[in-house]
């Protein structure tokens, strides 16, 4: 029902910006709330930002708040996460995901794309 594909990862500079994409398939994008997770080698994969269906609400884990901003364009089908400040620890494998209601889990994930941030 839903298809996500991930762009805009790469290698990027201690305090620089990158802005990821996420382009989803469908006529039905405004009825997802979508977020964006992050798995570094060796650890768990971890939330980092999300975004109800209209765009109204954002959430941010403390590791990036202030430093992320998640948006969308609903119009396009695409999911952002403008990224500035980075740091190493942010490297990771980015992805990003989509829920409907009622559900509280994300049952679609993209492929994810690979971002890393050197010294």
């Amino acid at each position: 029902q839903v298809q996500l594909v991930e762009s805009g990862g790469g290698l990027v500079q201690a305090g620089g910006s990158l802005r990821l994409s996420c382009a989803a398939s469908g006529r039905t994008f405004s009825s997802y709330a979508m977020g964006w997770f992050r798995q570094a080698p060796g650890k768990e994969r971890e939330f980092v930002a999300s975004i109800t269906g209209n765009g109204a609400s954002t959430y941010y884990a403390d590791s990036v708040k202030g430093r992320f901003t998640i948006s969308r364009d609903n119009a396009k089908n695409t999911v952002y996460l403008q990224m500035n400040s980075l740091k190493s620890e942010d490297t990771a494998v980015y992805c990003c995901a989509a829920r409907a209601y009622p559900r509280s889990d994300y049952p679609y994930w993209g492929q994810g794309t690979q971002v890393t941030v050197s010294s």
